[in-house]
């Protein structure tokens, strides 16, 4: 399937019916008088979060959205039938911005959260309406009224307690594997993560929260080098972030610098997300040039009060105690996270970018 989190859309609501202009002529009644109906109300275009749905995809290739109108009136007093509402559906933690001015108009971020983008028009009164003492036999209607239009861009913001954050290759897709039933493409090369992994990490006894893998950030992302910042609003509601660090010989790179790099283009993304409470971890202490590099990494990051963890996702050595950490800072930080309420402003080339993602 692909995955798409950003959408460009025109929401049109159905046009109300127009009023009719008829007169009664039966048996048995000479007088007769005015008979024409309402025309029926449109429909509304209506968004509904949908936990079932987990990327934009559907609506890719659908640039208008259009309700249907409504009947209209008809003689002998009869209304027209009221345009069936068109429902949307989209995954949890949509949300909607006006595309034209930048408003958020709303944001779904729990399942069943419905609103309505464009209301429908009116429907125009009948001439049964108009009837007075001076003249009863009115031939005028109202005509109905057109519908809401508007142009929306949609944006998905994934939610999860927990967001994993690191370098590409450092083992991020290894341990949410490990630690849930989630199974992201796992290979020794880098960007192998090409979309968010989202994961349920059971503790026992009714406990657990969901965690967020995002593919890898380099230095340079805000200029758009690897995959840039397109996946780091997927992190925005997290409560806490996992910052994975490792060793990678090839590379050249220390911990210590990459986790100075990880802090730097989370600010440049985000203030507010740089300061996001951390769990700092170092992976594959399998390796030995990893653990030869831990005791460095906590000596540098100990004047600052930071403790490490470290884990090996590969023999499971630490991986409870690094989730023991995640879950006591989820405790100590229970209040929900509001996302911006901003659309991401995506760099030209990467506008048009849709990734796939193998089942």
């Amino acid at each position: 399937m692909r995955f798409v989190d950003e959408i460009s859309v025109e929401v049109v609501a159905g046009r109300g019916g127009d009023g009719s202009t008829a007169m009664r002529r039966e048996k048995y009644k000479p007088l007769g008088g005015p008979a024409g109906g309402d025309g029926g109300d449109g429909g509304d275009v209506i968004f509904e979060a949908d936990e079932r749905l987990r990327t934009l995809f559907d609506l890719r290739y659908k640039r208008v959205l259009r309700a249907d109108s409504g009947e209209h009136g008809r003689g002998k007093d009869q209304y027209g039938a009221r345009g069936e509402s068109l429902t949307v559906r989209v995954p949890v933690g949509a949300q909607l911005f006006d595309a034209d001015t930048g408003e958020q108009l709303a944001d779904l971020d729990h399942v069943g959260a419905r609103f309505v983008a464009a209301k429908g028009g009116r429907g125009g009164r009948g001439n049964m309406h108009f009837a007075t003492p001076t003249e009863r036999a009115p031939m005028r209607a109202e005509p109905g009224e057109e519908g809401e239009r508007k142009h929306l861009r949609i944006e998905l913001k994934l939610l999860a307690d927990v967001g994993i954050v690191g370098f590409p290759n450092v083992g991020k897709s290894t341990l949410i594997s490990v630690i849930s039933k989630a199974r992201p493409k796992v290979a020794d090369y880098p960007f192998t993560t090409l979309v968010p992994n989202l994961g349920v990490v059971s503790r026992g006894d009714e406990r657990s929260f969901v965690v967020a893998d995002i593919p890898g950030i380099i230095e340079g992302a805000a200029e758009g080098a690897g995959l840039g910042h397109r996946f780091l609003k997927h992190i925005e509601r997290t409560r806490v972030l996992l910052v994975l660090v490792s060793v990678d010989p090839g590379e050249g790179r220390s911990p210590l610098h990459d986790l100075e790099t990880l802090k730097s283009e989370l600010s440049r993304f985000d203030a507010a997300l740089a300061t996001r409470p951390m769990v700092i971890a170092m992976s594959k202490m399998d390796l030995p040039e990893v653990a030869e590099a831990l005791p460095e990494l906590r000596a540098a990051l100990a004047s600052d009060g930071v403790e490490v963890s470290a884990f090996s996702a590969a023999t499971s050595e630490g991986v409870e105690s690094l989730l023991d950490r995640v879950e006591a800072l989820l405790a100590a930080h229970s209040e929900p996270v509001a996302p911006r309420t901003q659309p991401l402003p995506v760099p030209p080339h990467k506008q048009a970018q849709v990734t796939d993602e193998d089942e």
